[in-house]
């Protein structure tokens, strides 16, 4: 008897024991890669505006296979590059990540995003590889699947621009890579790692170019921006390890700049876009023979949209200006001085990203909000703007949503400027000439804010919803899908697809 006794109890740890060994050794249910693609400067309806010239296997794969959210907007303003590259992988807005545009005022004096004087290049000697994400508050995707899986993850970022590579790849990414002109091949920095590892350095040796190309305004910049991300699959083993969930996010930026010179329409433009559904349509097949179709998680979004030239739409009779700021700011800073005569300085900083910059060493503190208050009621005589606002005062304003909203998101403390203007539509800061043909973004309307938003491959159905999603939604969604937490700023949340 007290053999059975023995036996039995034997048996129920060992039948416990294998339980727990069981439970130990079981996997959340997630892909073996997420790959973030963001298009710098796709307006949503580039998606059809081109799409009969697309091939079958680059964006109308991932239309005919994926699952889309037509009605994707910004819900910040100023749509530039680095805040949209943080939002898209934080969920979060300028209001928390502090990044308040591509370049703002700290402390009285200009700043770019991602300038760290603290880290010096990997992979050359000048200042473009000086950069991290130390400015930007709140963990990104990439983050918080290496919170989730003990770093065990690989993420890795990889564009032409720095602050596109670097922002989405968040604060413990194994690596970022950016493109340094001045070098003519891709570098990072010590913030990352103390040399770059040898698949980058073959990289570089094979895909060079000339020093002080700018490889970004050519067509070119988008086949080497997916042959890195390629390098970078291959080099660091992304998605090919069982029973590990890696991340890679990549982004083009030729689009932007060759949007910015040519704008929306015209030979370059679809050019570029052509060249960006070829190259999309190898990559996914690339994936498909390195990680295997179904096992990875796509998607593909925008960092903002932007305006169609205001020429050109002036030749079609619809309503379009170009605003020179540059010249606002001079006429401002002329007017105030005149209204305070003690001023010792130029009131006026100058303007970024819709946002003017009060200089608070002119004048007394008692004066600051005389001064704010009558630039406002100054630009307020400007017909090419809505609204102009009292960044402290928004709240208070007449502004209609969902504009109210959006300027209130993209205010962040600190780092933004003092007043925001709202031009009309069709209005942007850009030169002002009978033969510009460029174009610019920035303000929250829809050809800004108006972003495509397409997700592919592992368990998304095909689909698509016209139901609102926000930009700040993305980040919520792949969490969600991954079961993992969600950004520390983010606001978002997940989206269904359904």
């Amino acid at each position: 008897m007290k053999k059975l006794v023995i036996i039995l109890a034997f048996l129920v740890t060992s039948v416990i024991t294998a339980g727990a060994q069981i439970t130990k050794t079981s996997t959340v249910d997630r892909p073996k890669l997420v790959v973030g693609l963001v298009v710098d400067q796709m307006r949503w309806d580039y998606l059809y505006y081109y799409h009969d010239d697309y091939g079958t296997g680059g964006l109308r794969r991932l239309l005919d296979g994926g699952y889309s959210f037509a009605n994707t907007m910004i819900n910040y303003s100023p749509a530039v590059t680095a805040i949209g590259h943080s939002s898209i992988f934080t969920g979060g807005v300028p209001a928390i990540t502090g990044i308040a545009g591509n370049w703002f005022w700290e402390d009285g004096k200009p700043v770019y995003c991602c300038t760290d004087t603290t880290v010096r290049s990997v992979g050359s000697n000048s200042k473009e590889g000086q950069m991290s994400p130390r400015r930007m508050m709140g963990t990104t995707i990439g983050d918080e699947l290496h919170l989730a899986t003990d770093f065990k993850s690989k993420v890795i970022g990889v564009a032409l621009k720095d602050r596109a590579a670097i922002l989405p790849a968040g604060h413990s990414a194994n690596g970022a890579y950016w493109w340094d002109t001045s070098a003519g091949h891709f570098v990072s920095s010590t913030f990352y790692m103390d040399k770059l590892p040898d698949w980058v350095v073959k990289f570089n040796d094979k895909n060079h170019t000339k020093p002080g190309f700018n490889i970004k305004t050519n067509d070119d910049g988008v086949t080497k921006t997916f042959l890195m991300a390629e390098a970078a699959v291959d080099g660091e083993g992304l998605g090919q390890t069982d029973g590990r969930c890696d991340m890679l996010t990549v982004s083009v930026s030729s689009t932007d700049a060759i949007g910015h010179t040519y704008s929306t329409r015209g030979p370059e433009n679809k050019s570029v876009y052509l060249r960006l559904d070829r190259d999309v349509a190898q990559f996914l097949d690339f994936l498909d023979s390195k990680v295997g179709r179904g096992n990875y998680l796509f998607f593909l979004t925008a960092d903002h949209g932007a305006s169609h030239n205001y020429n050109f739409l002036k030749q079609h009779r619809i309503p379009a200006e170009g605003w020179d700021y540059d010249k606002t700011v001079r006429d401002m800073n002329q007017y105030l001085r005149s209204q305070f005569p003690s001023m010792t300085a130029d009131p006026v900083l100058g303007e970024d990203n819709y946002h003017f910059y009060f200089n608070d060493k002119a004048y007394s503190a008692d004066e600051k909000q005389s001064v704010i208050d009558a630039a406002v009621k100054w630009l307020q005589t400007d017909k090419q703007f809505l609204w102009v606002v009292d960044n402290n005062k928004i709240a208070e304003s007449t502004v209609p949503e969902p504009i109210k909203t959006r300027l209130i998101n993209g205010i962040a403390p600190r780092r933004s400027g003092e007043i925001t203007v709202v031009t009309r539509p069709q209005v942007f800061g850009a030169t002002v000439s009978p033969t510009y043909k460029g174009t610019s973004h920035g303000q929250p309307m829809a050809y800004d804010v108006h972003i495509p938003l397409v997700f592919y491959g592992w368990h998304v159905p095909q689909g698509e919803s016209t139901a609102p999603a926000g930009i700040t939604d993305i980040a919520s969604t792949v969490c969600a899908m991954l079961h993992i937490q969600a950004p520390d700023a983010s606001v978002g949340n997940p989206l269904e697809m359904k």
